[in-house]
């Protein structure tokens, strides 16, 4: 595997953050649905307007200047609503060193516990989350009219927040 580099996202990023997120979503989620007209551009639409709206709270791969996964948080929360890695280069630790990233970003804060959902029909995706030591929660449904009836399992995480002063001096 090349050198894999993690940094903040830029608004130049979001194009292509917003492709990993649909690809991501058509090889992992949309198999489990049934197609509905428009569904594929309603979900493009709506990943490229969270791409838009998470672009400040994102964290992206690199390998050879390419972004090839993210991570995004929300805002004053330990939440994590968004982790995507190109469908090509998921199983190879990507997604791992993103969420170890966002983790220690979110400990740094202080945070105790970060959550998360994803879907429960993806198996591949709640048990990457329980092997990076995520439990279970909770089993609800989705929410969203395009999903129904998919239902979404909540997980959370232990972490063990920062407790200190952050020095700026050198």
């Amino acid at each position: 595997m090349p050198v894999i580099t993690i940094r903040k996202a830029e608004p130049a990023d979001a194009p292509r953050l917003s492709e990993i997120a649909y690809d991501a979503w058509e090889a992992g989620i949309f198999p489990l649905l049934s197609e509905q007209p428009g569904m594929r551009e309603a979900e493009r639409r709506r990943l490229r307007e969270a791409v838009a709206e998470q672009l400040g709270q994102t964290i992206v791969a690199v390998i050879d200047d390419v972004p090839v996964g993210w991570c995004s948080r929300a805002r004053r929360r330990a939440y994590i609503p968004y982790l995507f890695v190109m469908p090509e280069l998921q199983g190879h630790g990507l997604g791992s060193i993103l969420l170890r990233r966002m983790e220690s970003m979110l400990e740094l804060e202080g945070a105790e516990r970060v959550h998360l959902e994803t879907p429960a029909d993806n198996v591949r995706a709640v048990r990457f989350y329980e092997r990076q030591g995520y439990r279970i929660l909770a089993l609800r449904p989705d929410g969203r009219a395009v999903h129904s009836p998919f239902m979404s399992v909540h997980l959370e995480k232990r972490l063990r927040p920062f407790d200190g002063d952050i020095d700026d001096e050198d």
